[in-house]
């Protein structure tokens, strides 16, 4: 698998680190109420068919972060972006 990173090009699959699913949303809340939402968010994660956006670092190259829109069955990359808030070198 090749990612394109936008900042660099197209590079191997080594130079880059996948930092896990980027669709998921941190708990606002600290409350004791918010117990349940702060434990599906650090133990529950969906396994879907089709495209998935996620999180990659570019480790090995511009350290940029990403945001990567692939489709998990084929393993085919249809989008690279930068994350939000994440500074381009």
């Amino acid at each position: 698998m090749r990612i394109k990173c936008p900042y660099c090009g197209e590079r191997a699959l080594e130079e880059f680190t996948y930092r896990g699913d980027a669709t998921v949303k941190r708990p606002q809340s600290l409350e004791p109420e918010a117990r349940e939402a702060w434990v599906d968010y650090v133990y529950f994660r969906d396994n879907p068919a089709g495209l998935h956006k996620e999180h990659w670092h570019h480790s090995a190259g511009c350290h940029a972060w990403l945001v990567v829109t692939r489709n998990i069955t084929t393993h085919e990359i249809v989008a690279v972006e930068f994350a939000s808030g994440a500074i381009a070198p």
